[in-house]
């Protein structure tokens, strides 16, 4: 199995330096894998294998990525948090400081690392790409779909015609408990009157079909995923859900301190006598086609 990794361009809005790295280490280890049954259920429907040659759009730690290279398949990700590329690369490319990264005629010089945008990818002699998927879930934030369209435009002529695009989001919010601790981030920054971009939003019927629609590709079908949120305590919880980036506005607008108390309030019904924490969610995927 082949893993290349590309560092997107990072997010200045994002929280300060001197969290990052913990944060991303949250997500690394407490909150990417509660998406697993999403990337599986994809990967087993559009028979990942072998064959397959991957572009991951927001990639995060590279989870997804890992799953997709056991199955064989050749793996690229583009992710824009720079502690979540560096942990992603800890994941997929565990020796590229000792074979000297994408030295050509190296041990493992078909495991490369770029650095930029999805244009770096994009290499003369390389095939493209047989299958774009974008996990990151949409619709639980005000303007969280327009990052991810333009993306998928940039990738769109990496790949093949016809390639399956996999677009994720969440479901409705009656069946997402999360929903209601994600309204925390939405209630502490409208009392503040803080800047409305990333205040969580309930997910639309058709979010990720406007989303294809504007990239130029054609729906091909759609499913959804049974993806709870379990977490071994009550600080994890709160650790996991911070490390998302869904909370950030709240944090600019009060301090962490006041945002971790809220939500540990929010999520009180969701802990269970054992000391555990368990939401039930559901997550959306389509399926688009590039033209």
């Amino acid at each position: 199995m082949t893993a290349t990794l590309v560092q997107h361009h990072p997010n200045t809005a994002s929280t300060p330096a001197a969290d990052a790295g913990a944060r991303a280490r949250d997500w690394a280890e407490i909150q990417e894998r509660m998406l697993v049954p999403l990337y599986e259920s994809v990967y087993e429907r559009l028979e990942v294998g072998p064959d397959t040659r991957l572009l991951g759009l927001g990639c995060g730690s590279g989870l997804a990525l890992l799953i997709a290279a056991a199955r064989g398949a050749r793996v690229t990700g583009v992710e824009a948090d720079t502690e979540r590329v560096a942990l992603a690369r800890e994941r997929l490319l565990p020796d590229a400081a000792a074979w000297g990264g994408a030295s050509e005629g190296g041990p493992k010089a078909s495991r490369r690392l770029f650095a930029g945008d999805t244009a770096a990818v994009c290499e003369p002699s390389a095939p493209a790409y047989n299958l774009v998927t974008a996990f990151e879930p949409l619709g639980c934030a005000a303007g969280d779909s327009e990052g991810i369209a333009s993306a998928l435009e940039g990738a769109v002529p990496l790949a093949e015609r016809g390639s399956p695009v996999v677009i994720a989001g969440w479901g409705p919010p009656e069946r997402c408990a999360t929903s209601s601790v994600l309204r925390v981030a939405s209630r502490l920054t409208e009392t503040l009157r803080a800047p409305h971009s990333g205040r969580w939003r309930p997910a639309l019927r058709d979010d990720l079909e406007d989303v294809a629609s504007r990239a130029g590709l054609k729906p091909d079908g759609s499913g959804r995923v049974s993806c709870p949120f379990g977490y071994a305590d009550m600080e994890s919880a709160v650790r996991g859900l911070l490390s998302t980036g869904l909370f950030d506005s709240a944090v600019r607008a009060t301090d962490p301190a006041q945002v971790e108390k809220e939500l540990t309030e929010a999520l009180h019904p969701h802990l269970r006598t054992d000391g555990t924490v368990w939401m039930s969610n559901v997550f959306r995927y389509l399926i688009a086609r590039t033209p």
